[in-house]
């Protein structure tokens, strides 16, 4: 989920084992082709020359085999840098997302550290400082936000309050010339999403979104399997994150603050997924809003939305996102010889990953066994090599700015009852594609 998926103290403060069903040689090979260094103990051959340009590969550390060449190798953890030289983040906000998941990730990040907090509650601030060894003087309100330009240690800015705070805070933020991280939806509009890329052009800063998904193994083994031909030509994809929300009070239910309802809060892991996985890019939306009036949680936003994308290729999405039902994430590309499954999928733990394909005239099911990892710290790490080796992040600014033009053709489609054609980016909104990742 994404910082929207948490509580944040500013609304309440200011307003604040690879498996096989069988044995053949061409499930195997499937199964390798599709996972490559992420499935299995097998890694790219260009792996060990990627490891050697890491942060740190100074102190890579590499042991003697102990086993017998028939057996898959091993690898030792690292490299890590030393604490005082990773990249130093201030986090934004400390709501659920930043207390559960993202100050809890830096234990397991290879090249970052949390070096300052912004809350507007300071008694807050201070036992999660004193949780993370944080100097009660790199502790700030909002106000103070400045404060963070002349903190020591703070490289990177991470944002995680509500959607329509990201703006000026990614703008505040860029002026003070730190490289920010900002959580997804960009924003709550297109029009913001472009000036905020324009402060962090005019700062020279990297501004990265927190598309977690991109970064997560089983995801990228699923885009390697796309590409590889490994299901064939995608015709279709089928996609649905819902949940049942709560408390009617929640900022994620007030339009102001949020942009929108179920659509840009989980709606849109769907919609970046369409794009990420396959390389493609809508140049056709229709859709549909459900906002019942009987329910106090509704009042402002919708509570469902069904949307069907189409795409230059003839390949087609049906995605479904909601705050009234019972949790449901699931992702399935449908390819012409074979389909691959993330169920459940888009959450922080727990998805899982499956093929099936026809062999010998029957259906054979086919789930890599991929290790989890701890999305936030993959992403920060990206976001601190992109520091370090000053190379632009792979979801930039121009990623949640082109989620944010499908979002709002959507709702314009949904508003009128008719289909909205979409031009597709005449370039990748991506950044580099990210390198191997070890098994």
């Amino acid at each position: 989920m994404s910082s929207s998926d948490q509580q944040p103290d500013v609304v309440h403060e200011a307003a604040e084992t690879m498996t096989d069903t069988g044995h053949t040689a061409t499930r195997r090979g499937f199964l390798l082709g599709a996972t490559g260094a992420l499935a299995g103990a097998a890694l790219f051959a260009a792996e060990a020359a990627a490891q050697q340009s890491k942060p740190g590969s100074e102190n890579t550390v590499t042991l003697p085999p102990i086993d017998a060449a028939t057996e898959p190798p091993l690898t030792t953890p690292g490299p890590f840098l030393a604490p005082g030289k990773r990249v130093g983040f201030a986090v934004v906000g400390l709501g659920n997302l930043s207390l559960d998941q993202i100050l809890p990730a830096f234990g397991s990040s290879d090249y970052c550290r949390v070096t300052a907090l912004v809350s507007g509650d300071r008694g807050k601030a201070l036992k999660i400082a004193a949780q993370y060894g944080i100097p009660e003087s790199n502790i700030t309100d909002y106000a103070g936000y400045e404060k963070l330009k002349d903190m020591p240690g703070v490289d990177v800015i991470y944002i995680v309050l509500p959607n329509s705070m990201h703006h000026e805070f990614v703008l505040r933020g860029a002026k003070m010339g730190k490289h920010i991280l900002c959580e997804k939806p960009m924003a709550t509009s297109a029009r913001e999403c472009e000036d905020m890329i324009a402060a962090a052009k005019q700062a020279n800063v990297k501004l990265m979104i927190a598309y977690r998904q991109q970064y997560e193994p089983m995801n990228q083994t699923l885009k390697k399997a796309v590409a590889d031909g490994k299901l064939g030509k995608v015709r279709n994809i089928v996609a649905s994150n819902s949940q049942a929300v709560g408390d009617p009070t929640q900022w994620r239910l007030n339009r102001k603050l949020a942009g929108g309802g179920c659509m840009p809060d989980v709606g849109v892991y769907c919609l970046n997924a369409s794009r990420f996985l396959t390389d493609e890019e809508p140049d056709e939306v229709f859709a549909m809003t459900v906002q019942p009036k009987e329910d106090p949680r509704f009042k402002e936003v919708e509570s469902r939305c069904e949307v069907l994308v189409k795409f230059p290729s003839g390949m087609t999405a049906n995605f479904t996102s909601a705050y009234d039902t019972h949790r449901s994430t699931l992702l399935r590309l449908e390819g012409d010889t074979a389909w691959g499954e993330l169920s459940p999928a888009f959450g922080y733990h727990g998805s899982k990953l499956h093929f099936m394909r026809l062999e010998d005239g029957k259906d054979v099911e086919m789930t890599p066994s991929i290790a989890e990892k701890d999305q936030f710290a993959l992403e920060m790490d990206h976001m601190a090599t992109c520091v370090l080796g000053n190379v632009p992040p792979h979801t930039p600014g121009e990623e949640g700015l082109q989620d944010h033009r499908l979002i709002e053709a959507i709702y314009k489609s949904a508003a009128t009852g008719r289909s909205v054609k979409v031009q597709p980016p005449a370039t990748s909104t991506r950044g580099p594609a990210l390198p191997p990742m070890k098994g």
